[in-house]
C-alpha cells in the first residue's frame, strides 16, 4: 500500500501509540494536542518505545507535534481523533476538522465506545466518516476494530481496513455502528457476571480472576468462544444454554455494588482499593506483568 499522510489528534497515551504505530509502518505522521505538555513530549515517548520494543528507533522522524490543529490535517490523507470519551467534544472537533481537510481525506474516532453515528452525525461528508478503535497500548494489541455507519461508503471502508493491515495490524470490520461495538461488548458481557458472582456472594474479586486466568482464558488467543462452540458441539452448547442463561445476570443496568464502590471512592488502583485492595508494590507487579506478556505474544506474532 503506499503511503500515506496520516493526522493524529491528541497526544495522549492512545495518539501516542498510534502515531509510533503508523511511523514504524513508514507514513508521515503529524501529530497535535491542546496540552502542551503532551505535545513537547510526544517524540521522546515513542522514542523510548521504539527502544524498548527493539524497533527501528528512526521511525521518530516521521512523526512531527504540530500545535495548530489546521495545520495538523490540512495535508492528511487520514486522520484519527484520540481525544477524551467525551461526545459534545468529540463533536466540535470534527466539525472544525472537516474545515480544514481535503474533500477525499477519511475521518476516524477512535472512541472505545461511543456510536461513531453519534459522532458525526453533524458533518457535511459523512460517507467519509467511520471508527478506528484501537486497544491499548496500540504498539502492543495487535486488533483494530473498523466502525461502519449506514453512511459511510464502502471504499472508506475498503482503505481503511488495508492502511491498518498494512501497518501490521489486525482490522475487524464492524458493519452496524452499535454502543461498544465488538470487542467491548464482549468484554463487558463478561464482567458483568463477573461482578455479580461477587455480588451475590458466590465467591470474592480474588477468585473470579483465577477461575477466569487459569481455565478458559487460557485458551481465548487461540480458541474464539464461537470456535468453542463448533468445537463441542452446538447441540451441547444448546443444553449448556438452555440450564444456565436463565440464571445469568441480564439487569440492563450497572450492578448496584459496582455503583457503591464508586460512591463510596473505591476506584480501583486510583485509589488503593476496588474489588479488592492494591498497594503501590502490587499495581506495580501487575502492571508489569500485563505489560511482558503482550511483549511475548507480539513477538511470536512476528
Amino acid at each position: 500500500m503506499a503511503k500515506a499522510c496520516i493526522a493524529v489528534v491528541g497526544a495522549g497515551l492512545m495518539g501516542n501509540g498510534i502515531a509510533q504505530v503508523f511511523a514504524l509502518a513508514g507514513h508521515e505522521v503529524t501529530i497535535t494536542d491542546t496540552v502542551a505538555a503532551n505535545l513537547d513530549a510526544v517524540k521522546t515517548r515513542i522514542a523510548a518505545n521504539l527502544k524498548d520494543l527493539g524497533d527501528d528507533e528512526g521511525a521518530v522522524t516521521r512523526v512531527t507535534p504540530v500545535a495548530d490543529l489546521a495545520a495538523c490535517v490540512r495535508d492528511a490523507d487520514f486522520v484519527v481523533e484520540a481525544v477524551l470519551e467525551d461526545l459534545p467534544l468529540k463533536q466540535k472537533l470534527f466539525v472544525e476538522i472537516e474545515k480544514h481537510v481535503r474533500p477525499e481525506t477519511i475521518l476516524a474516532s477512535n472512541t472505545s465506545v461511543i456510536p461513531i453515528t453519534s459522532i458525526m452525525q453533524n458533518l457535511n461528508e459523512r460517507s467519509r466518516a467511520l471508527g478506528t478503535h484501537w486497544w491499548n497500548p496500540p504498539f502492543l494489541v495487535p486488533l483494530v476494530e473498523v466502525i461502519e455507519t449506514q453512511w459511510t461508503s464502502p471504499a472508506a471502508i475498503d482503505w481503511t481496513m488495508r492502511l491498518h493491515a498494512a501497518a501490521g495490524k489486525k482490522p475487524a470490520h464492524v458493519k452496524k455502528d452499535v454502543p461498544g461495538f465488538i470487542g467491548n461488548r464482549l468484554q463487558h458481557a463478561l464482567w458483568r457476571e463477573a461482578i455479580a458472582l461477587v455480588e451475590n456472594g458466590i465467591c470474592d474479586a480474588e477468585t473470579v480472576d483465577t477461575v477466569i486466568k487459569a481455565a478458559f482464558g487460557r485458551r481465548l488467543a487461540v480458541l474464539g468462544p464461537l470456535e468453542n462452540a463448533d468445537m463441542i458441539g452446538t447441540d451441547l452448547t444448546l443444553a449448556i444454554h438452555n440450564t444456565v442463561l436463565p440464571d445469568i445476570d441480564s439487569r440492563p443496568r450497572s450492578s448496584p455494588y459496582l455503583e457503591k464502590l464508586v460512591k463510596d471512592g473505591k476506584l480501583g488502583f486510583k485509589s488503593g482499593e476496588g474489588f479488592r485492595k492494591w498497594s503501590t508494590t502490587e499495581q506495580a507487579a501487575l502492571r508489569a506483568q500485563v505489560l511482558q506478556h503482550l511483549k511475548k505474544a507480539r513477538a511470536q506474532d512476528a
